[in-house]
């Protein structure tokens, strides 16, 4: 077991340095970051891709992280002390809203709702708590898709058959989903409307870590008839700074 420690260590390195570039690096950077030969080095990545841990862009020949690792990631949340951090901003966002408030962290293609919190006349919608969205149709999910660097995205979503339908409502391929989520990401929030549930509307923001990358989000859902459109924004201030708020308590 002892021999196998320094080839556990150089992939904890890989996958450190590979979480603190925002873009896709060679092998070449990843071989002198390690100290490893070349060699050593595409065989370790290839072990780490096939774990899932690491993704390869051939057209770029470059390396990032993969779903996997983003996988971990969110076990670690789910077992942290997140919820607790923000259940008290989420029912701040309620009384502020009068809408119901979920909290949610990506988990590979879906977004996965941990926390919920309810106005006093419950509305019954679909983001209960432990339950999974494709992330791509949810307010929550591309608010934390937004803040994700382009490579990551194409891991996430390498092909056309990555994109699940239910209501024939939003993106359904890469180029799609990028001019979504580069509107949202200028506006600062994300709005759906009808793409899980016909009649629901959903408007998030991301909670995000130091280095920019997305560690939850915070949204408010309702039944569409309920709000004017125009009233979007003012509702959408309230959410973005409750998700300011997660930022912030999170470091």
């Amino acid at each position: 077991m002892g021999s196998n420690m320094p080839a556990v260590r150089n992939a904890a390195a890989v996958l450190r340095l590979l979480a603190s570039n925002s873009r896709p690096i060679p092998a070449s950077a990843v071989a002198r970051h390690v100290g490893m030969p070349r060699s050593s080095t595409y065989q370790l990545l290839q072990v780490l891709i096939d774990e899932g841990l690491v993704s390869h862009i051939p057209e770029t020949h470059n390396y990032s992280l993969g779903v996997a690792a983003f996988e971990l990631g969110s076990a670690y949340l789910r077992k942290s002390p997140l919820e607790h951090l923000a259940q008290p901003i989420l029912a701040r966002l309620v009384a502020q809203t009068a809408q119901a408030a979920q909290l949610g962290i990506l988990h590979g293609r879906e977004v996965l709702y941990l926390l919920k919190e309810q106005p006093p006349t419950p509305t019954t919608l679909v983001t209960g708590v432990g339950v999974r969205m494709p992330a791509h149709l949810t307010a929550s999910g591309r608010s934390m898709l937004a803040l994700l660097p382009r490579q990551q995205l194409l891991a996430l979503f390498p092909r056309r058959e990555s994109f699940v339908d239910r209501t024939g409502v939003g993106p359904t391929n890469l180029r799609e989903l990028r001019a979504v989520l580069a509107g949202e990401r200028e506006r600062g929030w994300a709005v759906e409307e009808g793409a899980v549930s016909e009649g629901v509307t959903s408007i998030a923001a991301a909670a995000h870590e130091l280095s920019g990358r997305p560690a939850a989000s915070i949204g408010i859902s309702f039944r569409a008839e309920s709000v004017r459109p125009e009233d979007y924004p003012q509702l959408a201030a309230y959410v973005a700074g409750a998700a300011s708020e997660l930022s912030t308590r999170l470091r």
